[in-house]
Order: structure tokens, then sequence, then C-alpha cells
């Protein structure tokens, strides 16, 4: 059995991980999830990866962690704090040691594609949030209608410290790796991820036909390319290329 540490992207909650979850537990594995302070303006990098190393407290060595999209940010600081067996980052951006993630994001302009015109606004509280029409089109492109309006009414307020400060990984985890993308992915460029998989990483990435959120489009078939490569973890890898 193993342990999946499941880290959510931005905007999301740990509700998001529901129909995966049970597809895991089917196969005989354990999840643990989290919900980050995304909503929090003064939470970062450190701070989301302290509430998800609270959440994950009980697991042992072989716990593997998972992110998604913004969420690909936060797991390398949860393994620099306790002990895991793996990385798997999820149509996920990867951190930079020394680097802010806005700075990335200016290096490789590529990574995010634009969404709807108009869907993301800044609230009254000066968090980003999204029009759910828009984001039902975006983040839920490859769902059912009606479990992408609810998927979208589920999603909240992000502050972007965690974007805007300089990463507090200094040095890459000792772990194996890998890079899972959705080849239909309208968020995190498909195109990126197969360049970054391969020059941050130093892996091959998985690809699934799937778009931006397969946990909710395609729970089953994640959850076994999650098992699969998690039963064979490959080499150790670091940052090759910032």
């Amino acid at each position: 059995m193993t342990t999946f540490g499941l880290v959510h992207g931005a905007y999301h909650g740990s509700w998001c991980w529901e129909r995966l979850a049970s597809e895991l537990e089917r196969l005989g594995h354990r999840v643990l999830t989290v919900d980050l302070p995304s909503d929090e303006p003064l939470a970062g990098a450190a701070e989301y990866a302290a509430v998800a190393a609270t959440a994950f407290a009980d697991a042992d060595e072989d716990l593997v962690l998972v992110g998604h999209s913004l969420g690909g940010l936060t797991i390398p600081l949860v393994a620099a704090s306790r002990p895991a067996r793996q990385l798997i980052f999820l149509a996920a951006m990867i951190p930079r040691p020394g680097k802010t993630q806005d700075e990335v994001l200016g290096a490789e302009p590529d990574m995010v594609l634009p969404g709807p015109e108009g869907g993301a606004y800044q609230g009254s509280d000066g968090a980003t949030r999204w029009r759910p029409e828009a984001a039902a089109r975006w983040f839920f492109a490859d769902c059912p209608a009606e479990l992408a309006a609810w998927a979208a009414s589920r999603l909240r307020g992000q502050f972007w410290k965690i974007t805007s400060e300089m990463s507090p990984l200094t040095a890459w985890p000792g772990l194996p790796c890998a890079y899972l993308l959705g080849s239909r992915d309208p968020v995190i460029n498909p195109v990126w991820s197969r360049r970054a998989a391969r020059r941050v990483l130093g892996v091959q990435p998985v690809e699934l036909d799937v778009g931006h959120s397969p946990f909710l489009a395609a729970p089953a078939l994640l959850a076994k390319a999650l098992v699969d490569v998690s039963a064979d973890p490959g080499t150790v890898v670091g940052v090759l290329q910032a």
C-alpha cells in the first residue's frame, strides 16, 4: 500500500480530490489531502508546505507527494521537511531554487495558456477570483457540464505571494521525480510541460489524453497512472537546468 499526499493547485481545495481518492482507495492505497492557505494574503510557499506537512504527519516514509498545477511549488518543500519516497508533478509548475515563480514565468512565457477573457478578476479583498462560467470552460473543459459547473462553484480566492517571493527551496530534494501531463490541457501548456519535464527534472513525461483536471474528468485513468508511476519511480534526479 502506498500513501498518496495530494496537494491541490490555485483556487482549489481538498474537495477536488474526492473522485480520485475513491479510485486510489479502491486499488488498495491510502490518500491524504490538504487545504492550502491560498486565500490568506501573507501565506507563501513555506506556509503552504507547513500546512501540507501537518496534514501528512502520520504518513510513513512511503509517502508519494502529488502536486497539481500551482501545487508543484509546494511538494518539494514538503519533501525537504519530512521523509517521502517520490514527487509526482501533475500538470504542474516546477520551482527553481533562487528564483521567484514570476521570474520563471517571465523567462518561460508559454508555461500558462491564456484563459477566457474576463474570467479572472480581483475581489474586494484583493484575491484573484474566477467567474464560474469561465472557470468551467477553462479549468474543467473536459468534464461533463454539470460536474464542471459544480467544481467551478467551489473555487476560492487566490493570493500570489507564493509566486512573487523567492522560492524557499535552497536545494532540490534527492528523490525520484515524475511528471504527468494532459495532452489536451488548456491551462498548463503541454508543450511547456514536455520541455520542462526533460530539461528541469530530467525525466520523460507521462502523457494522458486529458485536460487540466483529470482528477475530476478521468479519476480512474489518473489513479492507474499514479499507481503505475509510483511503482516504478526510476532514478533520483535534480534540477538539471534552471
